[in-house]
Protein backbone atom coordinates (compact mmCIF):
# COMPACT_ATOMS: atom_id res chain seq x y z
CA UNK A 1 0.00 0.00 0.00
CA UNK A 2 1.25 3.49 -0.96
CA UNK A 3 1.58 5.82 1.54
CA UNK A 4 0.44 9.74 1.05
CA UNK A 5 3.11 12.00 0.71
CA UNK A 6 5.86 9.28 -0.13
CA UNK A 7 7.54 10.33 -3.18
CA UNK A 8 5.86 8.66 -6.20
CA UNK A 9 2.62 8.19 -3.88
CA UNK A 10 -1.32 9.04 -4.38
CA UNK A 11 -1.57 12.26 -2.80
CA UNK A 12 -4.29 14.87 -2.90
CA UNK A 13 -2.49 18.54 -3.36
CA UNK A 14 -4.49 20.07 -0.41
CA UNK A 15 -2.20 17.92 1.60
CA UNK A 16 1.69 18.93 -0.20
CA UNK A 17 3.49 21.74 1.17
CA UNK A 18 6.64 24.25 -0.59
CA UNK A 19 9.49 22.40 0.38
CA UNK A 20 8.22 18.43 0.07
CA UNK A 21 10.23 16.71 -1.84
CA UNK A 22 6.88 15.88 -3.47
CA UNK A 23 6.02 19.78 -4.49
CA UNK A 24 7.85 20.84 -7.84
CA UNK A 25 9.79 24.42 -7.43
CA UNK A 26 8.62 27.64 -7.56
CA UNK A 27 10.94 29.10 -10.48
CA UNK A 28 8.63 31.32 -13.00
CA UNK A 29 7.56 34.98 -11.64
CA UNK A 30 5.16 37.40 -13.92
CA UNK A 31 7.32 37.81 -17.39
CA UNK A 32 8.51 33.67 -17.22
CA UNK A 33 4.47 32.62 -16.93
CA UNK A 34 3.64 35.31 -19.49
CA UNK A 35 5.87 34.04 -22.03
CA UNK A 36 4.68 30.34 -21.16
CA UNK A 37 1.27 31.26 -22.00
CA UNK A 38 2.51 32.97 -25.24
CA UNK A 39 4.62 30.03 -26.35
CA UNK A 40 1.79 27.64 -26.24
CA UNK A 41 -0.44 30.69 -28.12
CA UNK A 42 1.54 32.27 -30.59
CA UNK A 43 2.44 28.64 -32.62
CA UNK A 44 0.36 26.54 -34.54
CA UNK A 45 -2.87 29.23 -33.92
CA UNK A 46 -1.49 31.65 -35.97
CA UNK A 47 0.73 30.03 -38.31
CA UNK A 48 -1.42 26.87 -39.17
CA UNK A 49 -4.83 26.99 -37.78
CA UNK A 50 -5.73 30.35 -39.09
CA UNK A 51 -5.12 28.76 -43.02
CA UNK A 52 -7.43 25.84 -41.54
CA UNK A 53 -10.29 28.02 -40.37
CA UNK A 54 -10.46 30.16 -43.41
CA UNK A 55 -10.46 26.77 -45.40
CA UNK A 56 -14.11 26.13 -43.45
CA UNK A 57 -15.72 30.33 -43.45
CA UNK A 58 -13.62 32.09 -46.28
CA UNK A 59 -13.34 35.51 -44.74
CA UNK A 60 -15.14 35.46 -42.12
CA UNK A 61 -12.21 33.90 -40.36
CA UNK A 62 -11.81 37.32 -39.42
CA UNK A 63 -14.87 37.59 -37.70
CA UNK A 64 -14.32 33.93 -36.27
CA UNK A 65 -11.15 34.69 -34.58
CA UNK A 66 -12.71 37.35 -32.68
CA UNK A 67 -15.72 35.34 -31.78
CA UNK A 68 -12.68 32.83 -30.44
CA UNK A 69 -11.26 35.21 -28.40
CA UNK A 70 -14.61 36.54 -26.68
CA UNK A 71 -15.26 33.17 -25.66
CA UNK A 72 -11.43 32.55 -24.42
CA UNK A 73 -11.98 35.82 -22.17
CA UNK A 74 -14.07 34.18 -20.02
CA UNK A 75 -12.74 31.15 -19.86
CA UNK A 76 -9.13 33.03 -18.86
CA UNK A 77 -11.12 34.90 -16.07
CA UNK A 78 -12.46 31.86 -14.60
CA UNK A 79 -9.10 30.06 -15.05
CA UNK A 80 -7.27 33.32 -13.58
CA UNK A 81 -9.81 32.75 -10.53
CA UNK A 82 -9.53 29.51 -10.14
CA UNK A 83 -5.60 29.19 -10.40
CA UNK A 84 -5.54 32.49 -8.15
CA UNK A 85 -7.69 30.25 -5.16
CA UNK A 86 -5.89 26.99 -5.92
CA UNK A 87 -2.16 27.14 -7.72
CA UNK A 88 -1.19 23.53 -8.45
CA UNK A 89 -0.16 21.46 -10.81
CA UNK A 90 -3.20 19.99 -12.53
CA UNK A 91 -5.35 23.49 -13.75
CA UNK A 92 -9.06 22.45 -14.42
CA UNK A 93 -8.92 18.27 -12.99
CA UNK A 94 -7.69 19.42 -9.56
CA UNK A 95 -10.23 22.58 -10.04
CA UNK A 96 -13.09 19.52 -10.79
CA UNK A 97 -11.81 17.41 -7.74
CA UNK A 98 -11.74 20.71 -5.73
CA UNK A 99 -15.30 22.51 -6.09
CA UNK A 100 -17.29 19.79 -8.71
CA UNK A 101 -16.57 15.96 -8.38
CA UNK A 102 -13.80 13.43 -8.69
CA UNK A 103 -15.74 12.22 -12.46
CA UNK A 104 -15.58 15.22 -13.39
CA UNK A 105 -11.99 16.10 -12.45
CA UNK A 106 -11.32 13.52 -13.95
CA UNK A 107 -13.15 14.02 -17.28
CA UNK A 108 -10.86 17.61 -17.20
CA UNK A 109 -7.75 15.81 -16.89
CA UNK A 110 -8.70 12.94 -19.46
CA UNK A 111 -10.14 15.92 -21.94
CA UNK A 112 -6.83 18.06 -21.53
CA UNK A 113 -4.15 14.76 -21.79
CA UNK A 114 -6.70 14.06 -25.23
CA UNK A 115 -6.75 17.50 -26.96
CA UNK A 116 -3.15 18.62 -25.85
CA UNK A 117 -1.44 15.68 -27.10
CA UNK A 118 -3.42 16.39 -30.48
CA UNK A 119 -2.57 20.11 -30.72
CA UNK A 120 1.24 19.00 -30.09
CA UNK A 121 0.95 16.55 -32.72
CA UNK A 122 -0.39 19.47 -34.83
CA UNK A 123 2.42 21.54 -33.73
CA UNK A 124 5.24 19.07 -34.86
CA UNK A 125 3.43 18.35 -38.27
CA UNK A 126 3.11 22.14 -38.39
CA UNK A 127 7.02 22.35 -37.79
CA UNK A 128 7.78 20.09 -40.05
CA UNK A 129 5.54 21.59 -43.02
CA UNK A 130 7.25 24.58 -42.25
CA UNK A 131 10.91 23.00 -42.24
CA UNK A 132 10.63 21.31 -45.51
CA UNK A 133 9.04 23.54 -47.61
CA UNK A 134 11.94 26.02 -46.43
CA UNK A 135 14.66 23.33 -47.18
CA UNK A 136 12.83 22.82 -51.24
CA UNK A 137 10.51 19.31 -49.80
CA UNK A 138 7.32 21.97 -50.27
CA UNK A 139 5.52 18.76 -52.08
CA UNK A 140 7.29 16.31 -49.18
CA UNK A 141 4.52 15.27 -47.05
CA UNK A 142 3.83 11.85 -46.16
CA UNK A 143 7.03 9.48 -44.70
CA UNK A 144 8.93 12.88 -44.85
CA UNK A 145 6.72 14.80 -42.69
CA UNK A 146 6.01 12.26 -40.54
CA UNK A 147 9.46 11.13 -39.73
CA UNK A 148 10.74 14.92 -39.08
CA UNK A 149 7.71 15.74 -36.49
CA UNK A 150 8.19 12.23 -35.17
CA UNK A 151 12.02 13.41 -33.72
CA UNK A 152 10.94 16.62 -33.29
CA UNK A 153 8.85 15.06 -30.50
CA UNK A 154 11.68 13.39 -29.41
CA UNK A 155 14.07 15.93 -29.06
CA UNK A 156 11.65 18.14 -27.58
CA UNK A 157 10.84 15.36 -24.78
CA UNK A 158 14.48 15.73 -24.19
CA UNK A 159 14.77 19.41 -23.44
CA UNK A 160 11.55 18.90 -20.95
CA UNK A 161 13.13 16.48 -18.86
CA UNK A 162 16.11 19.04 -18.28
CA UNK A 163 13.02 21.02 -16.08
CA UNK A 164 11.57 24.27 -16.12
CA UNK A 165 14.44 27.24 -15.89
CA UNK A 166 16.01 25.15 -18.74
CA UNK A 167 13.01 25.01 -20.50
CA UNK A 168 11.70 28.79 -19.80
CA UNK A 169 14.71 30.32 -21.41
CA UNK A 170 14.28 28.17 -24.51
CA UNK A 171 11.03 29.49 -24.56
CA UNK A 172 11.74 33.39 -24.20
CA UNK A 173 14.17 32.69 -26.91
CA UNK A 174 11.50 31.14 -29.14
CA UNK A 175 8.57 33.57 -28.54
CA UNK A 176 10.75 36.44 -29.43
CA UNK A 177 11.78 35.25 -32.61
CA UNK A 178 8.59 34.30 -33.76
CA UNK A 179 6.43 37.59 -32.55
CA UNK A 180 9.32 38.85 -34.42
CA UNK A 181 8.46 37.12 -37.84
CA UNK A 182 5.15 38.11 -37.12
CA UNK A 183 5.94 41.47 -37.30
CA UNK A 184 7.21 40.94 -40.77
CA UNK A 185 4.76 39.39 -41.96
CA UNK A 186 2.22 41.90 -41.55
CA UNK A 187 4.11 44.93 -42.27
CA UNK A 188 5.30 43.45 -45.60
CA UNK A 189 2.08 42.16 -46.07
CA UNK A 190 0.08 45.71 -45.59
CA UNK A 191 0.87 46.61 -49.30
CA UNK A 192 -0.90 43.53 -51.12
CA UNK A 193 -3.77 43.92 -48.74
CA UNK A 194 -4.32 47.49 -49.06
CA UNK A 195 -4.33 46.31 -52.86
CA UNK A 196 -6.47 43.17 -52.70
CA UNK A 197 -8.73 43.57 -49.63
CA UNK A 198 -11.57 44.75 -51.21
CA UNK A 199 -11.92 41.42 -53.52
CA UNK A 200 -10.79 39.12 -50.98
CA UNK A 201 -12.41 40.18 -47.93
CA UNK A 202 -16.19 39.96 -49.77
CA UNK A 203 -15.38 36.82 -51.50
CA UNK A 204 -17.73 33.95 -50.41
CA UNK A 205 -17.72 30.69 -52.53
CA UNK A 206 -18.66 26.58 -52.23
CA UNK A 207 -20.39 25.87 -48.73
CA UNK A 208 -19.48 29.05 -47.54
CA UNK A 209 -21.98 31.08 -48.87
CA UNK A 210 -25.24 32.17 -47.91
CA UNK A 211 -27.32 28.54 -45.74
CA UNK A 212 -24.18 27.33 -44.79
CA UNK A 213 -22.74 30.90 -43.73
CA UNK A 214 -23.37 30.67 -39.69
CA UNK A 215 -22.32 27.02 -39.14
CA UNK A 216 -18.95 27.26 -41.08
CA UNK A 217 -19.06 30.66 -38.77
CA UNK A 218 -19.22 28.34 -35.62
CA UNK A 219 -17.02 25.72 -36.85
CA UNK A 220 -14.39 27.66 -37.78
CA UNK A 221 -14.93 29.57 -34.33
CA UNK A 222 -14.77 25.55 -32.75
CA UNK A 223 -11.34 25.38 -34.59
CA UNK A 224 -9.62 29.00 -33.72
CA UNK A 225 -10.76 28.74 -29.83
CA UNK A 226 -8.07 26.39 -29.13
CA UNK A 227 -5.54 28.39 -30.56
CA UNK A 228 -5.92 30.69 -27.71
CA UNK A 229 -5.94 28.20 -25.07
CA UNK A 230 -2.44 28.60 -24.45
CA UNK A 231 -3.23 30.37 -21.24
CA UNK A 232 -3.96 26.83 -19.56
CA UNK A 233 -0.56 25.63 -19.53
CA UNK A 234 0.00 28.91 -17.31
CA UNK A 235 -2.43 27.29 -14.90
CA UNK A 236 -1.24 24.00 -15.29
CA UNK A 237 1.81 24.97 -13.87
CA UNK A 238 0.56 27.24 -10.86
CA UNK A 239 2.81 24.67 -8.87
CA UNK A 240 5.70 26.55 -10.30
CA UNK A 241 5.12 29.74 -10.44
CA UNK A 242 6.34 32.34 -7.42
CA UNK A 243 3.20 34.60 -6.02
CA UNK A 244 0.91 32.11 -7.40
CA UNK A 245 -1.88 34.46 -6.23
CA UNK A 246 -0.67 37.47 -8.16
CA UNK A 247 1.47 35.79 -11.20
CA UNK A 248 -1.14 33.75 -12.22
CA UNK A 249 -3.90 36.23 -13.35
CA UNK A 250 -2.00 38.72 -14.22
CA UNK A 251 0.09 36.27 -17.00
CA UNK A 252 -2.89 34.85 -18.22
CA UNK A 253 -4.96 38.23 -19.01
CA UNK A 254 -1.42 39.19 -20.35
CA UNK A 255 -1.32 36.14 -22.46
CA UNK A 256 -4.09 36.37 -24.10
CA UNK A 257 -4.23 40.31 -24.85
CA UNK A 258 -1.29 40.18 -26.76
CA UNK A 259 -1.87 37.22 -28.61
CA UNK A 260 -5.47 38.79 -29.36
CA UNK A 261 -3.65 41.64 -31.35
CA UNK A 262 -1.52 39.28 -32.96
CA UNK A 263 -4.12 36.69 -34.70
CA UNK A 264 -6.35 39.66 -35.46
CA UNK A 265 -3.45 41.65 -37.65
CA UNK A 266 -1.87 38.59 -38.83
CA UNK A 267 -5.55 36.82 -40.22
CA UNK A 268 -6.38 40.48 -41.40
CA UNK A 269 -3.42 40.55 -43.79
CA UNK A 270 -3.09 36.99 -44.64
CA UNK A 271 -6.99 36.58 -45.88
CA UNK A 272 -6.75 40.53 -47.43
CA UNK A 273 -3.72 39.84 -48.76
CA UNK A 274 -3.80 36.22 -50.85
CA UNK A 275 -7.85 34.89 -50.01
CA UNK A 276 -9.49 32.84 -47.52
CA UNK A 277 -9.92 29.65 -50.44
CA UNK A 278 -5.83 30.14 -51.15
CA UNK A 279 -4.98 30.32 -47.64
CA UNK A 280 -7.39 27.09 -47.24
CA UNK A 281 -5.74 25.18 -49.80
CA UNK A 282 -2.23 26.09 -48.16
CA UNK A 283 -2.94 24.59 -44.80
CA UNK A 284 -4.42 22.01 -46.23
CA UNK A 285 -1.87 20.82 -49.13
CA UNK A 286 1.65 21.90 -47.09
CA UNK A 287 0.28 22.56 -43.49
CA UNK A 288 2.51 25.73 -44.15
CA UNK A 289 -0.02 28.79 -45.35
CA UNK A 290 1.51 31.81 -43.67
CA UNK A 291 5.32 31.16 -45.38
CA UNK A 292 4.07 30.84 -49.16
CA UNK A 293 1.68 33.55 -48.47
CA UNK A 294 4.29 35.82 -47.49
CA UNK A 295 5.98 34.31 -50.96
CA UNK A 296 3.74 36.64 -52.72
CA UNK A 297 4.49 39.89 -50.38
CA UNK A 298 6.52 42.92 -52.29
CA UNK A 299 9.50 42.05 -50.31
CA UNK A 300 10.91 38.48 -51.64
CA UNK A 301 12.66 37.80 -47.99
CA UNK A 302 9.27 37.96 -46.06
CA UNK A 303 8.81 34.40 -47.04
CA UNK A 304 11.92 33.17 -45.53
CA UNK A 305 11.88 35.27 -42.06
CA UNK A 306 7.92 34.11 -41.93
CA UNK A 307 9.38 29.97 -42.20
CA UNK A 308 12.13 30.33 -39.51
CA UNK A 309 9.57 32.17 -37.26
CA UNK A 310 7.20 29.28 -37.85
CA UNK A 311 9.21 27.23 -37.05
CA UNK A 312 10.61 28.53 -33.74
CA UNK A 313 6.61 29.31 -33.06
CA UNK A 314 6.04 25.05 -33.61
CA UNK A 315 8.69 24.47 -30.97
CA UNK A 316 7.53 26.62 -28.81
CA UNK A 317 3.95 25.48 -28.68
CA UNK A 318 5.42 21.70 -28.77
CA UNK A 319 7.97 22.06 -25.52
CA UNK A 320 4.81 24.39 -23.81
CA UNK A 321 2.54 21.63 -24.65
CA UNK A 322 5.13 18.54 -23.29
CA UNK A 323 5.63 20.76 -20.10
CA UNK A 324 1.88 20.95 -19.41
CA UNK A 325 0.86 17.46 -20.44
CA UNK A 326 3.55 15.73 -18.24
CA UNK A 327 2.29 18.20 -15.16
CA UNK A 328 -1.21 16.96 -15.66
CA UNK A 329 0.21 13.65 -15.67
CA UNK A 330 2.00 14.32 -12.54
CA UNK A 331 -1.38 15.48 -10.86
CA UNK A 332 -3.63 12.76 -12.07
CA UNK A 333 -0.66 10.34 -11.12
CA UNK A 334 -0.90 12.02 -7.51
CA UNK A 335 -4.53 11.18 -6.85
CA UNK A 336 -4.25 7.38 -8.41
CA UNK A 337 -6.35 8.50 -11.30
CA UNK A 338 -3.17 7.25 -13.62
CA UNK A 339 -0.18 5.21 -12.46
CA UNK A 340 1.43 6.36 -9.24
CA UNK A 341 5.13 6.69 -11.36
CA UNK A 342 4.06 9.55 -12.57
CA UNK A 343 4.58 11.62 -10.04
CA UNK A 344 8.23 10.82 -9.07
CA UNK A 345 10.14 13.79 -9.16
CA UNK A 346 13.89 14.08 -9.59
CA UNK A 347 16.04 14.69 -7.11
CA UNK A 348 16.31 18.41 -7.71
CA UNK A 349 12.32 19.01 -7.88
CA UNK A 350 12.54 20.42 -11.34
CA UNK A 351 10.58 17.90 -13.43
CA UNK A 352 8.30 14.84 -12.95
CA UNK A 353 10.32 12.99 -15.47
CA UNK A 354 8.21 9.35 -15.56
CA UNK A 355 5.56 11.97 -16.76
CA UNK A 356 7.79 14.02 -19.44
CA UNK A 357 8.28 10.61 -20.96
CA UNK A 358 5.18 9.76 -20.79
CA UNK A 359 3.63 12.55 -22.22
CA UNK A 360 5.63 12.49 -25.11
CA UNK A 361 4.97 9.05 -26.32
CA UNK A 362 1.01 9.75 -27.78
CA UNK A 363 2.45 12.94 -29.10
CA UNK A 364 4.80 11.19 -31.09
CA UNK A 365 2.14 8.24 -32.16
CA UNK A 366 -0.29 10.91 -33.06
CA UNK A 367 2.43 12.69 -35.29
CA UNK A 368 1.95 9.52 -37.79
CA UNK A 369 -1.64 10.26 -38.68
CA UNK A 370 0.26 12.92 -40.85
CA UNK A 371 -3.02 14.92 -41.20
CA UNK A 372 -3.24 18.52 -39.91
CA UNK A 373 -6.74 19.17 -39.90
CA UNK A 374 -8.06 16.12 -38.31
CA UNK A 375 -5.35 16.26 -35.01
CA UNK A 376 -6.56 20.10 -34.67
CA UNK A 377 -10.33 18.97 -35.07
CA UNK A 378 -10.20 16.68 -32.68
CA UNK A 379 -8.15 19.33 -29.95
CA UNK A 380 -10.91 21.76 -30.32
CA UNK A 381 -13.70 19.27 -29.24
CA UNK A 382 -11.71 17.64 -26.69
CA UNK A 383 -10.64 21.50 -25.18
CA UNK A 384 -13.88 23.11 -25.27
CA UNK A 385 -15.43 20.07 -22.92
CA UNK A 386 -12.21 20.80 -20.68
CA UNK A 387 -13.24 24.98 -20.57
CA UNK A 388 -16.39 23.59 -20.01
CA UNK A 389 -15.61 21.81 -17.15
CA UNK A 390 -13.41 24.80 -15.88
CA UNK A 391 -16.36 27.66 -15.96
CA UNK A 392 -18.64 24.97 -14.32
CA UNK A 393 -16.15 25.69 -11.23
CA UNK A 394 -15.69 28.74 -11.21
CA UNK A 395 -19.51 28.57 -10.99
CA UNK A 396 -18.93 27.12 -7.75
CA UNK A 397 -15.93 28.89 -6.44
CA UNK A 398 -17.06 30.70 -3.33
CA UNK A 399 -18.11 34.57 -2.91
CA UNK A 400 -14.95 35.50 -1.03
CA UNK A 401 -12.59 33.80 -3.63
CA UNK A 402 -14.18 34.97 -6.67
CA UNK A 403 -13.17 37.91 -8.41
CA UNK A 404 -15.01 38.26 -11.58
CA UNK A 405 -18.84 38.03 -12.35
CA UNK A 406 -20.44 34.97 -12.10
CA UNK A 407 -22.02 35.85 -15.50
CA UNK A 408 -18.66 35.21 -16.96
CA UNK A 409 -18.19 31.71 -16.32
CA UNK A 410 -21.68 31.42 -17.03
CA UNK A 411 -20.76 32.45 -20.75
CA UNK A 412 -17.90 30.77 -21.06
CA UNK A 413 -19.53 27.10 -20.39
CA UNK A 414 -22.64 27.63 -22.91
CA UNK A 415 -20.15 28.70 -25.60
CA UNK A 416 -18.25 26.02 -24.89
CA UNK A 417 -20.52 23.22 -24.79
CA UNK A 418 -22.44 25.22 -27.65
CA UNK A 419 -19.52 25.33 -30.21
CA UNK A 420 -17.62 21.63 -28.85
CA UNK A 421 -20.45 20.22 -31.82
CA UNK A 422 -19.69 22.45 -34.43
CA UNK A 423 -16.84 20.66 -35.05
CA UNK A 424 -16.76 17.94 -37.88
CA UNK A 425 -19.19 15.18 -36.58
CA UNK A 426 -16.88 11.78 -36.73
CA UNK A 427 -14.35 13.68 -34.70
CA UNK A 428 -16.88 14.95 -31.88
CA UNK A 429 -18.03 11.24 -31.96
CA UNK A 430 -14.22 9.83 -31.75
CA UNK A 431 -13.89 12.71 -28.74
CA UNK A 432 -17.04 11.32 -26.88
CA UNK A 433 -15.96 7.51 -27.56
CA UNK A 434 -12.76 8.33 -26.56
CA UNK A 435 -14.20 9.79 -22.99
CA UNK A 436 -16.39 7.13 -22.67
CA UNK A 437 -13.00 4.50 -22.82
CA UNK A 438 -11.10 7.01 -20.00
CA UNK A 439 -14.16 7.06 -17.65
CA UNK A 440 -14.34 3.32 -17.88
CA UNK A 441 -10.79 3.07 -17.19
CA UNK A 442 -11.27 5.52 -13.80
CA UNK A 443 -13.64 2.81 -12.87
CA UNK A 444 -12.34 -0.15 -13.88
CA UNK A 445 -8.40 1.03 -11.89
CA UNK A 446 -10.62 1.91 -8.94
CA UNK A 447 -12.44 -1.19 -8.40
CA UNK A 448 -8.93 -3.41 -8.82
CA UNK A 449 -6.96 -0.80 -5.90
CA UNK A 450 -10.30 -0.50 -4.14
CA UNK A 451 -9.93 3.15 -4.05
CA UNK A 452 -13.36 5.49 -3.14
CA UNK A 453 -14.82 7.19 -6.61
Amino acid sequence: MSVPGARGAPAPHDDLQAGSPDVLRRELGVFGATMMGLGAMVGTGVFVSIGVAAGVAGPAVVAAIALAAGVAACNALSSAQLAASHPVSGGTYEYGYRYLHPWLGFTAGWMFLCAKSASAATAALGFSGYALNSFGFGAGGGPALTALAAGTVAALTLLVLSGIRLSNLANVAIVSVSLASLATFVLTGLPRAWSEGAANLTRFEGTRAEAAFWPALLQATALLFVAYAGYARIATLGEEVRDPRRTLPRAIVASLLVALVVYVAVGLVAVAAVGADQLGSLAEERAAPLELAARTFPWGGAGAVVAVGAMTAMLGVLLNLILGLSRMELAMGRRGDLPAALARLDPARTTPYVAVIGSGAPVLALTLVGDVRTTWSFSAFTVLIYYAITNLAALRLPEAERRYPRWVAGLGLAACLGLAFWVDRPVWIAGLALLALGLGFRAARRRLTGAEA
